[in-house]
């Protein structure tokens, strides 16, 4: 599969899932997501699912410090709604967090329950909120591409009225150079509070 070589250059995220664990899907339980693999879930690669995992990296860095957050552990909240398209946003963060909303696994005997842990339409003042469900301790995450790119504006390039046949040719390279500026500029797109 070729994809753009930038996706190899960007930080992974690394958890520790105790479902993993006791499963035996993975050594100690250490769960390893690149961006890659984001994308394969998604299905594509934009300023929405790159916003997502940067939101998901640099927030549960600082919810986390120097321990591994712990998958499956963590309350998810998200400002927006499924009218907002907030859909792909929390398909992102569920699959690297774990957290659901009734539909994920149900757990063992009380253990791994993944469900319930996953909100939309929440009274928060940014657009992510991650709780540790162990401590409590929270950490708030905006993001904003349009610090440094305009996706709808990019967009507008090959299906807008003024789209040339070279501007539609040229629209994924120039897509994928977007999502690279986003990552370039994760300082300036992503705030954690």
């Amino acid at each position: 599969m070729k994809y753009p070589k930038f996706f190899d250059d960007i930080e992974h995220i690394v958890l520790k899932d105790e479902l993993s664990e006791f499963l035996g899907s993975t050594e100690g339980g250490i769960i390893d997501i690149s961006y890659l693999e984001i994308v394969k879930m998604a299905g594509h690669s934009c300023g929405v699912v790159s916003g997502a995992y940067l939101a998901a990296l640099y927030g549960l860095k600082k919810l986390y410090k120097s321990e591994l957050p712990q998958r499956g552990k963590i309350k998810v909240e998200l400002k927006g709604t499924l009218e907002d398209n907030t859909g792909v946003t929390a398909l992102v963060l569920s699959n690297i967090t774990g957290a659901t909303t009734d539909m994920g696994f149900l757990g063992v005997q009380g253990k791994f329950n993944r469900r319930n842990l996953l909100f939309f339409g929440a009274d928060i003042n940014a657009d992510i909120k991650f709780t540790r469900i162990d401590t409590g301790e929270s950490t708030e995450v905006n993001y904003t591409p349009q610090k440094v790119v305009v996706p709808k504006k990019v967009l507008m390039t090959a299906i807008g009225p003024d789209a040339t046949e070279e501007d539609k040719k040229t629209f994924p390279e120039r897509w994928q150079k977007m999502v690279q500026t986003i990552f370039e500029n994760a300082d300036k797109v992503i705030e954690v509070k």
